[in-house]
């Protein structure tokens, strides 16, 4: 047993590094804020769509790939970034992942019509999978104790989830004061100040020399959810598009399949998908990103069409939502200390559920303070059962498989991510707000429903990994 591990340990001089408090507490930072500046672009470009609109003439389709191309090429790209940072290590990936993001923001902020906002958002997402797929990887191997590693996850959460959930509340505040512009350009210091961190106090992790590059795997995954995300946002304008598209992205998927059960060194191979602990949270992220992500997203439309509030305004009301995510996420650690992983996850999908059901009765008579107590359940259950369900993976795997694992939950996260805002700004759009609203809370509760299964399962058949 001890000698099939050692080559995954790092050299004496690597562990006397990771013995210090401070080089480890600033890996977690710099970790923690390359994680947090790629969740923070998921929602902070929510409350800037009037403004981007208004400036470049575009309708809700075109708003909706200024948010989609970032999502699609980051969920699209995780994995094999992830086989990356096995191969060459996750430091030096991680630092390329803060000097692309970095670039592609400023580009985004100087961006002079949509074209080229779409396509720098879209490279700000190849940044951001080389971000999200090794700051944890790296997490994993800097706290090799599990309690401490519990802890450093539980912390890389919630200032993710902090970053996630206020990224309406900053964009507003910056869109007010410096205009939308400035929700791009305040990612250079924050990169730059992750990028330091990491670059000089974060211990590198091994290399697995033996993995491939999936190119063929990484092709088609792109085209796979692009012709998906096409279909269904351009879905209004022509039924022959929604066709094609969904025809394209259905061929595309089976021959990755094809391609992942061929390749010597597949980003996702398919064998993972044969083993419990993977398959249970992997598929409840997918699931829950659907929900939440889609309904941040009508969210948004909801305050500035719908209920005329301003940017900053729109960004305050999601001020409830952020707090309930990060005093969920540090709650986190203390209940699944007391009753388990599982049942900590059930707990959040509860809380998630109950939200929805509340904003049925949202209607055009419906003012801020009627859906305060909506966003707060889903902002703290999704706060409870993320650590949790990070927990669950990353102890099912072997450590040197940590990087796909951990790439493969972010991208099927982010999948639904994509899948939630497609599909939740289709139903909304065309002038029947309310009625879409209501369909996509329905799906919502149907996904968080089979969520809850998923874990129920997991929980009776692995009672002793909480």
């Amino acid at each position: 047993m001890t000698s099939r591990h050692a080559p995954a340990l790092a050299p004496p001089a690597a562990s006397a590094r990771q013995a210090g408090g401070w080089p480890r507490a600033a890996t977690l930072i710099g970790t923690s804020l390359g994680f947090g500046v790629i969740q923070l672009d998921v929602t902070v470009v929510n409350v800037a769509v009037k403004q981007i609109g208004a400036m470049f003439g575009g309708g809700i389709a075109e708003l909706q790939w200024v948010v989609s191309a970032y999502i699609l090429i980051f969920a699209a790209l995780i994995l094999p970034a992830g086989a990356l940072g096995d191969r060459f290590g996750a430091k030096r990936v991680l630092c390329a992942g803060f000097v692309i993001f970095v670039a592609a923001s400023m580009a985004c902020g100087l961006a002079p019509d949509f074209g080229v906002l779409i396509a720098a958002r879209a490279v700000q997402g190849a940044g951001a999978a080389l971000l999200g797929s090794c700051s944890l990887a790296l997490l994993n191997h800097t706290f090799t104790n599990p309690a401490e590693r519990a802890r450093a996850i539980g912390q890389w959460a919630a200032g993710a989830s902090a970053a996630l959930s206020g990224g309406p509340l900053i964009g507003g505040i910056l869109i007010a004061t410096l205009g939308w512009r400035s929700i791009f350009f305040i990612n250079a210091p924050v990169g730059l100040a992750g990028l330091w961190l990491v670059g000089r106090y974060a211990t590198e992790t091994p290399r697995a020399a033996h993995r491939g590059t999936d190119l063929a795997g990484a092709v088609t995954a792109v085209i796979a959810l692009a012709a998906f995300a096409g279909a269904v946002i351009e879905a209004g304008s022509s039924s022959l598009l929604l066709v094609a598209g969904l025809s394209a992205s259905v061929l595309a998927a089976a021959a990755f399949i094809l391609v992942e059960a061929r390749a010597a060194h597949p980003m996702l191979p398919l064998a993972l998908f044969r083993h419990r602990p993977f398959v249970a949270p992997v598929s409840v992220g997918f699931l829950v990103n659907i929900c939440f992500y889609g309904l941040i997203f009508l969210f948004s439309l909801l305050f500035q069409d719908q209920q005329g509030l301003s940017a900053l305004r729109a960004g305050l009301a999601f001020a409830p939502m952020t707090v309930a995510i990060l005093a969920a996420n540090l709650l986190s650690g203390r209940l699944v200390a007391a009753v388990g992983r599982a049942p900590a996850i059930l707990a959040g999908l509860a809380a998630m559920a109950a939200g929805c059901a509340a904003l049925l009765w949202a209607g055009p008579a419906t003012t801020y303070p009627g859906v305060v107590g909506q966003q707060i359940l889903l902002g703290g259950g999704l706060g409870l059962l993320v650590p949790p369900m990070t927990g669950l993976l990353l102890s099912g795997v072997d450590r040197s498989r940590s990087g796909v694992a951990a790439g493969a939950l972010t991208a099927f996260r982010q999948a639904g991510s994509l899948l939630g805002v497609a599909v939740f700004g289709a139903l909304a759009g065309g002038g029947h707000f309310y009625r879409g609203l209501h369909s996509a809370l329905w799906i919502s509760l149907a996904v968080l429903g089979v969520s809850g299964v998923l874990i129920g399962l997991r929980g009776v058949r692995s009672r002793g990994d909480a």
